[in-house]
């Protein structure tokens, strides 16, 4: 379930309504934003299936004029560190100037018809402020094919702090437009913060 909006008092709520170890999450996400007034915020829960476990997780975007806020909150079964469940919850602060790239990819049904304003099948929200850049090398090559001569390798570096992807089919329509609209002013956002830090 995901929800947005730019309020203390709808956040909290959107975060019960998940009802995903709510107080927990809350008082992370609320002292990770301090007294500052929140201009955006997308709540989404996720359930995964982990080999014969389910395991469910949240993940809370907050938007203020100055911050971009990320918290996420997993549950574990006991283990051998601790005999009974436990949840872990991380929040991460950056600011906005940080953020080098908003990334929003969108999944279409029969693209030939498409009429604009209509929902995304599915959308991928992928977000990079450079504390995590993923490197994809490969061996390089020549156009000889007979050539076997060693070209050294090549590769792309993506910075891949954040992905998030919700679906019509597995969150429902709701949350599809919610993660626009959070996309959207998390983009406006980048746009008008200056360059300095970056």
């Amino acid at each position: 379930m995901a929800k947005t909006g730019t309020t203390t008092q709808g956040l909290r709520a959107a975060i019960e309504r998940s009802g995903y170890y709510p107080a927990l999450v809350a008082e992370a996400v609320e002292a990770a934003v301090g007294g500052e007034p929140i201009v955006s915020y997308l709540v989404h829960q996720e359930t995964t299936f982990d080999a014969n476990e389910v395991r469910r997780h949240v993940t809370v975007l907050v938007l203020t004029d100055n911050r971009f806020i990320v918290s996420h909150t997993d549950e574990q079964a006991a283990d051998g560190t601790s005999p009974s469940p436990y949840a872990t919850t991380s929040t991460e602060s950056v600011k906005v100037q940080r953020i080098a790239s908003v990334v929003l990819s969108r999944v279409v049904a029969n693209p030939e018809s498409y009429t604009p304003g209509t929902l995304p099948r599915e959308v991928v929200l992928t977000i990079g402020w450079g504390a995590v850049s993923r490197l994809d090398l490969e061996p390089a090559a020549c156009g000889d094919p007979n050539c076997e001569a060693d070209h050294g390798y090549t590769g792309s570096s993506t910075a891949d702090d954040l992905s998030l992807r919700v679906s019509e089919a597995g969150d429902g329509p709701d949350t599809v437009r919610q993660t626009l609209a959070f996309a959207q002013a998390l983009s406006e956002a980048t746009a008008a913060a200056p360059d300095a830090g970056r």
